[in-house]
């Protein structure tokens, strides 16, 4: 057995950080619920971790006496089959770990006996629709890989991230990432691939519209059920429709074309959004800000001739928004600021976060500058024209960014430790 000195019992911990991602070629069914292995590809875009990720300990000592999990401060069960497929695939692969300075040898066989304290952190909602469980499991998975010694390559741990949420394979490669749903019966080749990374495509700018961070009603796990058992278009769109799109967005991103980006991502969403509504009973993601946000970009790209922003929606009303270019961006900023003006009382400075001098760039310092935004020219001559106060919670600016990295700076760590317990 793995032992120090018995002068004390001693905590072994890793820290990761995590991103999430935004599928523009939406992964929607599964073929198998337990593997989770999709009924078609996806193309997600990782964004940067800085804004929207999780952070996650893990820590093990042989004075644990059962696997623990906290998750955002609070202690969840780890009893869930999604939780102890990854746990018991990465203890599978564990390897020896040594700490000299320390005194400390864990041996490989040591693993199966030992158990670990998780705590987890989002920056950002839980289940509202920003793939929040993604950055969750991919962390996870990689913190624990970290911890354990594993050896395998980061396609081989989206593999595994895969049997906890299926999109959070695509979080374990930063830049643009495509989970390929593989063949095999095992779901061995269902991983990630990296397709390009961070620095291919750095113009991009992405606005998240947080219309609510409320929990969905329909879960995605049992909202894809009921599409794949009673939908009549979901096998037309796995079979026909996401294949040529899959190259056509793959295409896209190699040559860094924008207006086809933008056009496949906006066709995607939407009719991911139709076979939600094709569902029985019908599912309903979005709600009445999703569709008036679906208008405003529109009717700008209608006005302009050709694509200015590119829109995606997932399992939630939360729209994410991608500008070609930061001039674009700010010229958005204004449009959503206009539409979407925040309530009397809230302070800019939580009203739009992430990369907050978006707000310069758009020429707004004070709630004043936002009251006297003129409308947009697209929209200029039809009146009336309403501002729709306070729907949208704040905004979030950000950008393509990288993958997991491990945190060695132990004050970020979520565990104490000499306890292993939350600081």
């Amino acid at each position: 057995m793995a032992e120090k000195g018995s002068e004390s019992e001693w905590v072994v911990m890793a820290t990761g950080r995590s991103p999430t991602n935004i599928a523009v070629i939406k992964y929607w069914g599964k073929r198998d619920e337990d593997l989770i292995l999709p009924i078609n590809d996806s193309i997600s875009l990782t964004l940067d971790p800085l804004h929207l990720s999780a952070t996650t300990t893990a820590a093990v000592s042989p004075g644990f006496s059962r696997d623990r999990m906290w998750l955002n401060g609070k202690e969840i069960p780890l009893s869930g089959e999604r939780y102890q497929k990854c746990l018991r695939e990465i203890r599978k692969r564990a390897n020896e770990v040594s700490d000299e300075k320390k005194g400390i040898n864990i041996k490989k066989e040591d693993w199966e006996s030992l158990h670990v304290h998780i705590s987890s952190y989002n920056n950002f909602p839980t289940a509202a629709g920003l793939a929040s469980s993604a950055a969750g499991f991919a962390c996870l998975v990689f913190t624990l890989a970290k911890l354990m010694n594993v050896k395998e390559d980061l396609g081989q741990i989206s593999s595994i991230a895969r049997q906890g949420s299926g999109s959070a394979c695509r979080s374990l490669f930063g830049g643009f990432v495509k989970w390929t749903m593989g063949n095999n019966a095992d779901g061995s080749d269902s991983l990630a691939i990296q397709l390009a990374d961070e620095a291919h495509w750095t113009d991009l700018v992405v606005i998240i519209a947080v219309v609510s961070s409320k929990q969905k009603e329909t879960s995605s796990t049992s909202g894809m059920r009921e599409t794949v058992q009673t939908s009549a278009l979901i096998k037309h769109r796995a079979e026909t429709v996401v294949p040529a799109r899959m190259l056509k967005m793959e295409e896209a991103i190699a040559n860094r074309d924008f207006a086809s980006f933008a056009k496949l991502a906006c066709s995607d969403s939407n009719q991911f959004h139709a076979v939600c509504l094709d569902t029985s009973p019908p599912i309903f993601y979005m709600n009445d800000t999703s569709h008036r946000i679906i208008n405003l970009v529109e009717k700008w790209n209608h006005s302009e001739g050709t694509p200015q922003v590119a829109y995606t929606f997932d399992a939630g009303p939360n729209a994410v928004l991608i500008s070609p270019n930061r001039k674009t961006a700010a010229l958005l900023m204004q449009r959503l600021l206009y539409q979407f003006p925040p309530n009397q009382e809230t302070d800019l400075t939580s009203f739009v976060v992430g990369d907050k001098s978006i707000l310069q760039d758009a020429g707004v310092r004070s709630m004043k500058d936002i009251e006297n935004l003129e409308p947009p020219t697209e929209i200029k001559d039809k009146v009336p024209h309403q501002r729709f106060t306070g729907d949208v919670s704040y905004f979030i600016c950000t950008r393509v960014g990288s993958g997991p990295k491990v945190l060695t700076d132990e004050t970020l760590a979520l565990l104490d430790p000499v306890t292993g317990l939350p600081k």
